[in-house]
């Protein structure tokens, strides 16, 4: 590297440094930082490949502006379809780790909360071994945690981890706002963008089965059970209940709707294995785009294929499966599927319920692994990705590390990463660096026709011709004779059985 460009380096990792400051007793992120670092600070979103992004027109026809009051007082606030943002503030514990692994999680949460629509207003993050279990942060911390809200006007709290019932409870009762956690508040998002009928019921499911545990009553909702007349404490007659009915049709209701969406997604399974059981059965090589939520994943689909799919600077913006076929340089086919994304502590029902969308990574036969590499923690992206391959059954499927945003990344972490990464290509979606090298790549890990034929082809018979020019077939050497058309290919073995008649026995 010349000397202009290692200055350049250490530029940028000073003005980051600048940007985090400290409060008493608990270590906060400033609020003047800008966009969360896990959104990518970009002055174009969109790349020439990315198509017309008419869905993302559709998506954006609902917009969030700050500043305006929940009592509307100008119909026209309804007219032009403006919400109100909620005013939120973060939370988080570092329990393990650096200080800065803490610090990303939490910048993490904001991007997550600025994606759900709303406005992060202050983040705390405080050292302990272990979360209370009370109040997730203790009693002393969750009075400072009630300052900061009544000082900023916030009216949420969103808590970088996942909160059992009580501590969630617990923890409004201190704070007096709504209290939600990670899995909720990556829940949200899902809701709002699943697009798909399967889609839907995937994310309806998982979000009452994060509910079914969460429920309680409210005030006269219950009809609480009361003994006789013992005393003062005795409600004697008339006060006597079935009991909190209220809450147990509730919950009964809510495993009756959940068990109707398990059969209406075992129902739309069928058809997704069915397409995949066709190309199985033709031998068309798969490869899965997988990785970190907001890596790149649909602008390196765009740019391979033209796909034209949702493109947005946000956390999950695109959750519905999309599979394009492509073909390498020499003209052998394979299709390239475009999967959720995945995020740290991604919620188990999400896997659950997202497992049939999930089997694509897991019967592909190539995964391309897409990192952003101009994210502060990559090796972390990298590790939280890992770990949801283990769970669909993913790992033992050839990998590629692909290094994304190559152009905004600091030339240090990327050769960090490929000394790390031995199978690895670094690419810009938005630019085209390396997407020639990721090609060939893909072209050599893909699996290739196995049966060598020679054969000789009559001239009437083009359509044997065109099936060899097809897809599934290499041609490695192709001569016109007078009897006809002498083939030296590469077929897989479907397309064999129907060459056989014609292949030139020694």
């Amino acid at each position: 590297m010349s000397a202009a460009d290692i200055q350049a380096v250490i530029d940028r990792i000073l003005a980051k440094d600048a940007g985090v400051t400290a409060h008493t007793g608990a270590r906060a992120l400033s609020t003047n930082l800008g966009k969360a670092q896990a959104i990518s600070a970009l002055e174009r979103e969109h790349g020439t490949y990315d198509g017309e992004q008419e869905d993302l027109q559709d998506r954006r026809a609902l917009r969030r502006v700050a500043g305006l009051s929940t009592e509307l007082e100008d119909v026209t606030e309804v007219e032009y379809r403006q919400l109100r943002l909620e005013r939120v503030v973060l939370a988080g514990l570092w329990t393990e780790g650096t200080l800065a692994d803490a610090e990303n999680s939490l910048r993490e949460l904001a991007a997550l909360a600025e994606t759900a629509g709303s406005e992060v207003l202050d983040g705390i993050v405080q050292r302990r071994m272990k979360p209370d279990p009370g109040t997730f942060l203790g009693s002393g911390k969750a009075q400072e945690l009630k300052d900061i809200v009544a000082a900023t006007g916030a009216d949420t709290v969103v808590v970088d981890g996942e909160l059992a019932p009580s501590q969630r409870r617990a923890l409004e009762d201190i704070v007096l706002v709504k209290v939600i956690d990670r899995t909720a508040l990556i829940l949200d998002i899902f809701a709002q963008h699943a697009k798909s009928r399967e889609g839907k019921a995937q994310v309806e499911l998982a979000q009452m089965e994060y509910l079914l545990p969460r429920l309680r009553g409210w005030g006269e909702s219950m009809s609480r059970q009361a003994g006789g007349r013992i005393g003062a404490a005795g409600g004697g007659i008339g006060a006597r209940g079935p009991g909190e009915t209220k809450i147990e049709l509730d919950r009964r209701r809510i495993r009756t709707r959940m068990a109707k969406l398990r059969r209406e997604i075992s129902a739309m399974k069928p058809a997704r294995d069915t397409k995949r059981a066709n190309r199985r059965r033709n031998s068309v090589p798969s490869v899965a785009i997988a990785g970190y939520t907001n890596a790149g994943k649909s602008s390196l689909l765009n740019r391979l294929t033209n796909a034209g799919v949702l493109v947005e600077n946000a956390l999950f913006a695109t959750l519905d499966p999309t599979v394009r076929k492509a073909e390498t340089a020499d003209g052998l086919g394979y299709t390239l599927a475009d999967t959720v994304g995945f995020v740290r502590s991604l919620p188990t029902q999400l896997v659950e319920a997202f497992r049939s969308t999930l089997e694509e990574v897991a019967d592909s036969d190539l995964i391309l692994h897409i990192v952003d590499a101009s994210h502060p923690d990559p090796e972390g992206q990298i590790a939280a990705v890992r770990q949801v391959f283990s769970e669909v059954d993913a790992r033992k499927v050839p990998e590629i590390i692909v290094l994304n945003k190559a152009d905004s990344a600091d030339p240090f972490v990327i050769e960090r990463l490929r000394q790390r990464e031995p199978r690895n290509v670094v690419v810009s979606a938005r630019t085209g660096q390396g997407i020639d090298d990721l090609l060939a790549a893909i072209s050599e890990a893909i699996p290739r026709p196995s049966v060598m034929l020679e054969l000789l082809i009559p001239y009437d018979r083009g359509d044997l011709i065109s099936k060899l020019h097809e897809s599934d077939a290499e041609i490695l050497a192709l001569n016109h004779g007078e009897s006809g058309t002498h083939a030296s290919v590469r077929v897989r073995e479907g397309l064999a059985a129907e060459l056989d008649p014609f292949v030139l026995r020694s």
